[in-house]
């Protein structure tokens, strides 16, 4: 080979390599310390998980174990993340919920308060009226996008809910009039002993009565029931299975609270309670159904729509998990919080 032809190749080698140092010198500039997470470039801030974080405000407590805190936040911090992936999709399929209807849920919120006390539940969240009316319109993109996604591909045949029925026959035989109930109970009781994701509890009447006003708001804002009943339930029979108490015997109602017993009664089917306050604490009641006693026959429309809510909401919940699950996969994160925590390992 030529001198020329060696001084040709060394330059254009050396220009090449320059390129792709300035590429990745590039690469390698530094996140901003306000970000916790990017989500395919897109910053999740550090003021970000402290306003989630505030919608929890037992569960930080000044006696908490640093570790235990550390990974709380990690935990709220993974869950922001998957909303973001989620949000992005959704506006890539022009999914978007429009002013009118985050209005209409704004002002649904809104209607229990007034102005001055919604303002104190917006300060305990550090949340100002925009930023609500913003989580507002990621929680309505996001639940446009299950429907699309998710909700308008479940379809419950009749076989289906044949063979459910004939598979739990003898539930359907029922002797005595009974209703369906799921719960969601704070106790105001100092306790470390915790039966919820979250690991939150009430340590005192302040703490408790703080906390159920928001599980009450974010019920109203349309957080799904059970979701909450298992991040921030005290009650260790029924937190798990997201509140879920099963039937229970209009005559079990007698050993219950008066208060507790009429309004179990009178709420409609398919509402939740206002907040009732009991000697135990308080609590947010689902009345999933209602049923008189007698048996079931499948012909019964009653029984056909129950068994067809019952196998929908099991199939959406296993696709809406498989769905996040392969969305996490397709969208590049990097989460900076966790990091730091393990750079900082050694200094502990």
């Amino acid at each position: 080979m030529k001198r020329e032809e060696k001084s040709c190749l060394t330059r254009g080698t050396f220009a090449a390599l320059f390129g792709l140092l300035v590429v990745l010198t590039a690469c390698k500039t530094p996140v901003s310390s306000d970000v916790a997470a990017t989500v395919n470039g897109r910053p999740i801030t550090y003021a970000d998980l402290d306003r989630e974080i505030a919608m929890q405000p037992t569960a930080l407590a000044a006696n908490q174990p640093a570790d235990q805190g550390m990974a709380l936040k990690l935990e709220i911090l993974r869950a922001l993340i998957d909303n973001e992936i989620l949000l992005q999709r959704a506006e890539k399929a022009g999914l978007i919920a429009v002013d009118a209807d985050v209005e209409a849920k704004y002002n649904e919120a809104h209607a229990p308060y007034g102005k001055e006390e919604f303002q104190k539940q917006l300060l305990a969240r550090k949340m100002t009226e925009s930023d609500f009316k913003a989580q507002i319109r990621k929680d309505l993109s996001i639940q446009k996008l299950f429907n699309k996604e998710i909700g308008s591909h479940i379809s419950i045949s009749d076989q289906d809910v044949s063979n459910f029925y004939n598979a739990n026959k003898a539930s359907f035989n029922v002797a005595e009039a009974r209703v369906h109930l799921a719960q969601i109970l704070v106790t105001p009781a100092a306790s470390t002993n915790i039966h919820n994701l979250k690991g939150d509890k009430a340590q005192n009447e302040d703490q408790a009565k703080k906390k159920i006003e928001m599980i009450a708001m974010r019920l109203r804002q349309g957080d799904d029931f059970a979701v909450l009943a298992q991040n921030y339930s005290e009650d260790p029979g029924s937190a798990a299975n997201g509140g879920d108490m099963g039937f229970i015997p209009e005559s079990a109602l007698g050993n219950a609270a008066p208060e507790l017993q009429r309004v179990i009664l009178t709420v409609p089917q398919g509402q939740i309670t206002p907040v009732i306050h009991t000697a135990e604490g308080y609590r947010l009641i689902k009345v999933i159904a209602k049923e008189p006693a007698g048996e079931r026959q499948l012909n019964d429309p009653r029984v056909q729509e129950n068994i067809r809510a019952q196998l929908f909401n099991l199939r959406d919940q296993l696709w809406r998990d498989a769905f996040i699950e392969s969305s996490r996969n397709e969208a590049k994160v990097v989460n900076y919080y966790a990091q730091s925590i393990l750079a900082n390992r050694d200094k502990h």
